[in-house]
């Protein structure tokens, strides 16, 4: 369960550049909710993940997971809990190690082992289980280095890497945009296998209204560092990305911007 109350964020603040990217946003998040994040830019999707994340602080406001105060938390502390995914296939990886080496980090990492004995035999065919898992024939290529993967093939292990041990929140920060249409559809299949398969409490920035109205089982559109519409239920699987115009247009009292939104 995720829940923020009266997030704010405003950067150079007091200099000419004051700009305000998190005005007074509270959400809450049962768990297992599967959440897509729309808006354009500058409306304040990523300064939220990076709230969230511990990648800044906020100046007001409160992050509960599970129950427990996070707001003031380290990052690298988050990270044990919440797994983010980013829009650069390169990130997140080691490319000069090898998949199961970037497995066994990411999985070293979470379950607080000891790496100095390398990998166990039961640990490379747990990896080993879940690569196949992926349907893409990584689990034999375990040796293979990171950096001589497709970006698709690199994503797929970023994700698995952000749930080999289940976290309690996951964040996917428009982690298809990079890729190919037809692999972007491959990932996006994989994820949400993933996160059914799990339970886990997700959220995905998208600027594809139309994924984003059929991916999780609500959506938010964020504006001017708000959160301006919470679809969810039976509004949502109503709505189509004509009715989601015209809400954004009646709450914003403007056209949406289409500098990166994809309608179709």
């Amino acid at each position: 369960m995720l829940k923020i109350s009266h997030l704010t964020k405003t950067f150079n603040k007091g200099t000419v550049n004051e700009r305000v990217a998190m005005n007074d946003v509270s959400l809450h998040l049962p768990t297992g909710e599967f959440v897509t994040v729309i808006g354009s830019n500058g409306a304040g999707k990523s300064t939220l993940f990076n709230l969230i994340s511990g990648c800044y602080l906020s100046d007001n406001g409160n992050i509960e997971l599970d129950g427990m105060d996070i707001t003031f938390i380290k990052e690298h502390k988050r990270a044990k809990t919440i797994g983010r995914i980013f829009q650069d296939p390169l990130k997140g990886t080691a490319p000069s190690m090898t998949i199961e080496e970037n497995l066994a980090l990411a999985y070293l990492r979470s379950t607080k082992k000891n790496i100095s004995f390398g990998i166990s035999h039961k640990d490379r065919a747990f990896f080993k289980e879940r690569l196949a898992a992926l349907g893409l024939g990584l689990e034999d290529r375990m040796k293979t280095k990171m950096g001589l993967l497709s970006g698709g093939q690199r994503q797929a292990v970023t994700l698995l890497m952000s749930i080999l041990v289940t976290p309690k929140l996951l964040l996917l920060d428009e982690h298809t945009a990079a890729l190919d249409p037809s692999t972007a559809d491959k990932v996006i299949e994989i994820t949400k296998d993933i996160v059914k398969e799990n339970h886990i409490t997700t959220m995905m920035i998208t600027h594809n209204i139309q994924s984003a109205l059929y991916l999780g089982n609500r959506t938010i559109m964020m504006d001017n560092g708000k959160i301006i519409l919470d679809i969810k239920d039976e509004q949502r699987e109503n709505m189509t990305v004509e009715k989601l115009l015209e809400l954004f247009k009646k709450e914003s009292h403007k056209e949406l911007s289409n500098d990166r939104m994809l309608f179709s």
